[in-house]
């Protein structure tokens, strides 16, 4: 079934108006028919209804029944995450936002090889958005998760100065009991952040900077993951263990 986000402005009682760029992807794309069944959310519910009417400008959706949104995790996660070479980029976000990640933070950290400009960020920031939103809507999560223009370390870890638990997974950190009792410290209602690095992994100077910020380092296991890999497998594990809590 399809699935579309609105704004809470867009309800009117029995009737969601949808409007902006999905109206030409319900008309044209799918090529959709009135009476045709579908999905709607405003973050605060899911809305399962039927296609009323299609124009150029908008598309009314008529409300059937309504229920609370049940597939967020219970916590909020910022994964903070080193630009990586290519599109791997593409590849994190959209997992990650399978996952339950609430946002998405990349990163100019020393070891970065990407450079981008202001006119790259911005085109990038946009294709970055539009696969958290295609990501959003295929795993029926109740909100489409921010992918922000790209921060400088610095900005990065100020940003990351304001949640309550900030996790860093580091190739040389080595106790995995620990890690197992850091992450069982995670309680429902947190906001929390994960750093990831880019290929070449974080220097040792940003880790002291992390730690002297507060947050914890932690291993993944004996095995190095590839960047692309370590953001997903500590979403895993957290998903595992607060989903539900």
């Amino acid at each position: 079934m399809q699935h579309f986000f609105v704004n809470e402005e867009a309800i009117e009682g029995e009737v969601i108006r949808i409007t902006g760029d999905d109206v030409k992807h319900i008309s044209q794309v799918l090529r959709m028919k009135i009476g045709e069944e579908a999905t709607v959310t405003d973050e605060s519910f899911f809305y399962q209804g039927k296609i009323q009417t299609i124009s150029k400008e908008e598309v009314l959706f008529q409300v059937v029944s309504k229920r609370q949104i049940d597939t967020e995790l219970p916590v909020k996660i910022t994964l903070f995450q080193g630009l990586p070479k290519q599109d791997k980029l593409e590849v994190i976000i959209q997992k990650s936002v399978e996952l339950g990640v609430h946002q998405v933070v990349p990163v100019e950290t020393k070891r970065v090889i990407v450079k981008l400009d202001e006119k790259k960020r911005l085109r990038r920031q946009e294709r970055w958005q539009k696969v958290s939103e295609s990501a959003a809507k295929q795993s029926g999560r109740g909100l489409i998760p921010e992918v922000t223009s790209p921060l400088s370390f610095k900005e990065a870890v100020q940003m990351a100065s304001q949640l309550d638990t900030v996790l860093v997974p580091y190739e040389e950190a080595g106790d995995i009991r620990n890690t197992r009792a850091v992450l069982e410290q995670v309680h429902p209602g947190e906001r929390l952040g994960v750093f990831i690095g880019p290929e070449g992994g974080f220097s040792r100077e940003e880790i002291e900077v992390l730690e002297g910020e507060g947050a914890k380092v932690i291993t993944l296991g004996k095995r190095i993951l590839r960047t692309e890999t370590a953001g997903p497998a500590v979403l895993s594990v957290l998903s595992y263990l607060l989903e539900g809590r």
